[in-house]
């Protein structure tokens, strides 16, 4: 009589498919997954831990080393944070080029996630045009911060200064052609059937099991939970403006797919709006305990250099008290937890990831499926293994 035992396979963390330092130890009856371990850690830099011994200022800077596809909405969702502590009140324009920069990294990271996701099941031209568009947001900014990816621009009170006069045109040129760009990845895999088989039908996860795990982002509105923060719990704004939230019906691959490139389209609808409200004004708030003088020429001062640099270097005292903020970052809930002591200087402060939470989803989602099945749901998910490790 035949007899099978089963045999256990690291994937990962040096696999190209895992997306980051991420190890799974497989257990395994042949192909068929009989259990999955995600073994994490690989990354970790304890930034929660170095943001007690840094000014409030100086904590930003980690942030963007966070989910690094997403620096803006990590830098969005600690700035908000920290704002609620001050009792700060934003300028409108400050508030609006925040939205356009938060949508254009949404836009930025699920074009990432669409590249690999597509590269990882064998589609490789999608990812060479995905990139062509991600260059543009690339570009973009570096214009209004000198960086390309980690790119620190928010400020408590508003933003680090005020936008170059060709940022307009450049981002609405680069909105208005993305839905054909959109049309055109789609063309190559919406009715694809090799996309098909490998998509749809797996890593299916219902949305009581997806509710109860705490999932968030497109992974839980792919499960046909109607739930988005910029909706429900309106932050920056963005109460006044017109978006839907796509959900999904069958709660598997190809229904997380179809929410993503939905919501891409709906960032464009949003980025043109807050393009269309864009109005001249100041970007930092009157608060200049906090934020760095905003009036004309300080910096030509000794006292405007003054402050400068103590602001830089000292930081500023936030009142008693422990707040939480959260921002619907591309990938679901990103969260910061801060208690402060009075002192210029976090007590506290708790990361609450969204691919940290979202990877425990990968069990239920993969289990009794093949090894070929996994690499589609780890795309899936789209975790980043900068803010799980965090």
């Amino acid at each position: 009589m035949a007899t099978t035992e089963k045999m256990t396979l690291n994937m990962g963390p040096q696999h190209p498919s895992t997306h980051g330092v991420l190890r799974l130890v497989l257990e395994l009856d042949g192909e068929v997954i009989t259990k999955i371990t995600p073994d994490i850690g690989y990354l970790h830099r304890g930034v929660e831990k170095l943001s007690e011994h840094r000014t409030y200022h100086q904590v930003l800077p980690l942030t963007d080393r966070l989910d690094y596809l997403a620096p803006m909405h990590n830098n969005l969702g600690y700035i908000l944070t920290v704002e609620k502590l001050l009792d700060i009140q934003v300028p409108e324009r400050a508030q609006t080029i925040r939205i356009i920069m938060a949508e254009l990294t949404r836009l930025e990271s699920h074009l990432v996630w669409l590249a690999t996701h597509a590269l990882d099941i064998g589609a490789m031209t999608v990812f060479l045009y995905a990139f062509r568009e991600r260059e543009v947001i690339m570009e973009t900014y570096e214009l209004i911060s000198g960086a390309r990816m980690t790119s620190n621009f928010f400020r408590a009170g508003g933003l680090s200064q005020d936008v170059p006069p060709e940022f307009e045109k450049k981002v609405r040129d680069f909105i208005d052609a993305m839905p054909g760009n959109l049309d055109q990845y789609e063309g190559l895999l919406t009715t694809n059937p090799i996309w098909l088989k490998r998509t749809v039908g797996n890593g299916v996860i219902s949305a009581e099991d997806a509710i109860d795990m705490g999932i968030t982002g497109p992974a839980l509105r792919g499960s046909g939970v109607d739930w988005d923060l910029r909706r429900d719990n309106p932050y920056s704004g963005y109460e006044n403006y017109q978006f839907q939230i796509p959900v999904g019906e069958k709660c598997d691959t190809f229904d997380r797919y179809k929410v993503r490139l939905v919501e891409m389209r709906e960032a464009c609808k949003i980025v043109t709006q807050a393009l269309d409200r864009l109005k001249p004004g100041p970007v930092l708030a009157d608060c200049p305990q906090v934020c760095y003088p905003p009036k004309e020429n300080v910096y030509n001062s000794i006292e405007g250099l003054i402050h400068h640099f103590k602001i830089a270097s000292e930081g500023y005292p936030v009142p008693e008290g422990e707040v939480y903020q959260g921002v619907e970052n591309p990938k679901g809930e990103l969260g910061y937890y801060i208690v402060s002591d009075g002192s210029s200087k976090p007590y506290r402060m708790r990361i609450r990831p969204p691919s940290f939470v979202n990877l425990q989803a990968i069990e239920k989602m993969a289990k009794g499926a093949m090894i070929a099945d996994l690499v589609a749901v780890i795309g899936t998910l789209d975790v980043v293994l900068g803010e799980i490790d965090r």
